[in-house]
């Protein structure tokens, strides 16, 4: 329950767990594996210093690009609650 007053610390801490939960969350979109040498979607090259640079990339970067536009931004989860709910 949300009363307004935390331990000392506990701001940090849950900053701290709000960017742990960001840095795994970016980790698990990460490609593994052997590079394609080919786009999946456009079926162009993809070079190889960008194959070199990301193993595992699947897209050329004009695709990937496209996809991460789309993708929706993740909004984390509020663990302080909003003010008003500690106002009434």
């Amino acid at each position: 329950m949300a009363v307004g007053w935390t331990r000392d610390g506990g701001v940090q801490d849950q900053i701290d767990a709000s960017v742990k939960d960001a840095v795994k969350l970016a980790r698990s979109r990460l490609p593994e594996g052997e590079s394609s040498t080919h786009c999946e979607e456009c079926e162009t090259v993809i070079p190889e210093a960008r194959r070199k640079a990301i193993p595992g990339v699947r897209l050329c970067v004009n695709c990937q690009s496209e996809l991460e536009k789309r993708q929706t931004k993740a909004t984390g989860f509020n663990r302080r609650g909003s003010k008003d709910s500690q106002l009434k």
